[in-house]
């Protein structure tokens, strides 16, 4: 399943001294490796955001749209998607700084309906477990994605989750935590998120072009640049804009790269502005210390290889880069893939924003440009990386060859079809509908629509729409079946 997920990176101290005054750097040569770097990686259009000491550069790159020769410019807006929760820890640090929360507060003196479904996590679990993706919670991402319900049902739903690693123990990414920790600043607070971020952050740094919501007439009124999304035929289409109709604290900021310059230095600046001091270095170095230790290997590791230790640390990855301190983030939404990085240490900020969706491309592209400026040995990162794609896309490919291979299609449902129509119903995820027309089964949840083919015996395939290529397992009781298992949930026959 082709789930919204987002490479984020933080290291520890490695080299605790601060680089010379750097000069200005060579923009034709900086030019060269942005525009290898979309050409390798087919990406119609990126921002690329430089700052370096005294020094920066806002460029665009490419196309905002596919088959439309309108360019990328600093003013193009793209979404920030998950780099959004930087925003949002930046901003508890500021509330911490008042003496109103502290990270280590229950979340529920902060928002008194929040619960998990384990008593002991519900007990102890704080803002920074929230923040830090250690509630042992994973992602569940379509219970927030495409889906129909509101905020207060969210949270409902979120309570009966299962608690699936040992508390504290492991690092599972999980955005509906980042909205619990929202919710309970914009009730410490008491006023909304966007608000606060707009009065605290973006309006003191100058960032007078963003946005907190597809809603916005601001953003409507916005030059905007077009996601896209590779197709199974290699082909690259343009993809439609993920709404986001109401603020949140997990995503949902759109902004132009122009706007970021000052975030940057804002976040280099450790918390300063201009000379004037908007959140204390001590609440704010918080935010970018590891906190979760993410396991060097699989994916992560090959996609890494320079680095040693990775860790979440609160809206930012700490992580180190060939001896160099970093603290990073990555945002992916509908055709999108955002990078955000700093070298605290070098006095270097970077940030990509492109219209190419899960592309590879932000974490080989930002390593070019560090090497570059910083004057170390080249490595040839789209080479590289594009190699660790294709042996994942192959890898991937024979996974799915063995499971079809294994399938044994001669053997059919044991029963009518008929009889699996019903609803079937789980406490988190709700009700679960498989309905029958002329065609078929089909599979209804969420927002999500579509046919299920026969696959083997009791178990279907579904065939269309995001959820494509899922296999629906039926438990068959006496006469029907009496649950179903797809998306890693079980959803039992109601009654």
């Amino acid at each position: 399943m082709r789930f919204l997920l987002l490479l984020i990176v933080v290291t520890i101290p490695v080299n605790r001294c601060r680089a010379a005054e750097p000069t200005a750097w060579d923009a034709k040569s900086l030019d060269t490796i942005v525009e290898a770097a979309r050409n390798s990686w087919n990406v119609p259009g990126v921002a690329v955001v430089l700052v370096h000491g005294k020094n920066e550069s806002v460029r665009g790159y490419g196309v905002k749209t596919l088959g439309n020769a309108a360019p990328v410019t600093p003013d193009t807006v793209f979404p920030l998607a998950s780099c959004t929760k930087a925003f949002t820890t930046t901003l508890l640090a500021m509330v911490a700084d008042e003496g109103k929360l502290s990270f280590d507060d229950p979340v529920r003196k902060h928002f008194a309906e929040f619960h998990l479904s384990d008593p002991h996590v519900d007990a102890l679990v704080t803002l920074r477990d929230l923040v830090s993706h250690r509630t042992g919670v994973r992602g569940h991402d379509l219970l927030w994605y495409r889906a129909p319900w509101d905020e207060a049902e969210l949270f409902r739903r979120m309570a009966k989750l299962p608690v699936d690693r040992p508390f504290r123990s492991s690092f599972e990414y999980s955005t509906l935590m980042f909205l619990a920790a929202g919710k309970a600043l914009t009730n410490r607070a008491e006023q909304p998120w966007h608000d606060l971020v707009r009065s605290r952050i973006t309006e003191p740094l100058g960032m007078t072009r963003t946005t907190f919501s597809t809603k916005d007439a601001a953003f409507l009124a916005a030059d905007r640049a077009s996601g896209h999304r590779e197709q199974k035929d290699g082909r690259i289409r343009v993809e439609t804009w993920y709404e986001v109709p109401t603020p949140n604290p997990a995503g949902s900021i759109n902004l132009p790269a122009s706007d970021l310059v000052p975030w940057l230095r804002f976040q280099l600046a450790n918390g300063t502005h201009a000379g004037k001091r908007l959140v204390s270095e001590a609440q704010l170095t918080i935010t970018k210390s590891p906190q979760t230790i993410m396991p060097m290997e699989g994916g992560l590791k090959r996609l890494n290889p320079e680095t040693v230790q990775m860790s979440y640390a609160m809206g930012w990855i700490a992580y180190d880069y060939r001896g160099r301190k970093v603290v990073a983030h990555g945002g992916m939404i509908d055709g999108f893939r955002i990078q955000i990085t700093l070298l605290p240490d070098e006095n270097l900020g970077i940030a990509l924003l492109n219209n190419l969706h899960d592309t590879k491309m932000n974490t080989a592209l930002t390593n070019s440009l560090i090497d570059k400026i910083l004057g170390l040995p080249t490595i040839d990162w789209n080479a590289k990386l594009l190699n660790v794609v294709r042996e994942d896309a192959t890898q991937n490919a024979t996974e799915v060859n063995a499971r079809n291979r294994a399938r044994r299609a001669d053997i059919a449902p044991t029963l009518e079809l008929d009889r699996y129509v019903g609803t079937y119903e789980d406490p988190a995820y709700g009700t679960a509908t498989i309905a029958r027309d002329k065609n078929g089964l089909r599979f209804e949840w969420s927002t999500f629509r579509t046919p299920l083919e026969p696959w083997q015996g009791d178990t279907f395939r579904t065939t269309e729409s995001f959820l494509e290529d899922q296999l629906v397992e039926f438990r068959i009781g006496k006469t029907t079946p009496d649950a179903l298992r797809v998306l890693g949930t079980i959803f039992k026959r109601a009654k």
